[in-house]
């Protein structure tokens, strides 16, 4: 149960502190702002109740299938990947999503993804 919950909280702080950093950077470079009528503050909260449902379920399904995906971490994060790109592409093609956001999307997941299926896998998977 403690590696369960080391891992939702590693995860959770891989997937927010990643995107800021690229959307940051992003910002820096594109000029991207935060969604109109939303403090920074605001949005910052918003972001990290999203995150922390999408580490846990991360981390529980990895979980619960930990005797067909120990050791196939990348395989894990390939999967979320794909799922999350997809996503990208779709809020892209909406309205209020921009193709820039997207891309800082993309390469946010690029890099948090596998680096949050090595470090469920190394807490949780079968030793």
């Amino acid at each position: 149960m403690t590696a369960i919950i080391f891992s939702v909280v590693f995860v959770l702080a891989i997937l927010f502190i990643v995107p800021i950093l690229v959307y940051g950077l992003a910002s820096a470079v594109t000029g991207m702002k935060t969604p109109e009528g939303a403090s920074p503050a605001r949005f910052l909260i918003s972001v990290l109740v999203s995150k922390i449902g999408t580490a846990v379920a991360f981390v529980l399904i990895f979980y619960f299938a930990r005797s067909s995906l120990s050791g196939q971490w990348l395989l894990y994060a390939l999967i979320w990947w794909l799922m999350f790109v997809i996503g990208e592409i779709g809020q892209a093609i909406g309205p209020n999503y921009t193709w820039k956001e997207a891309i800082a999307g993309v390469i946010s997941e690029t890099v948090y993804l596998p680096l949050s299926a090595y470090v469920t896998n190394w807490l949780i998977g079968l030793k």
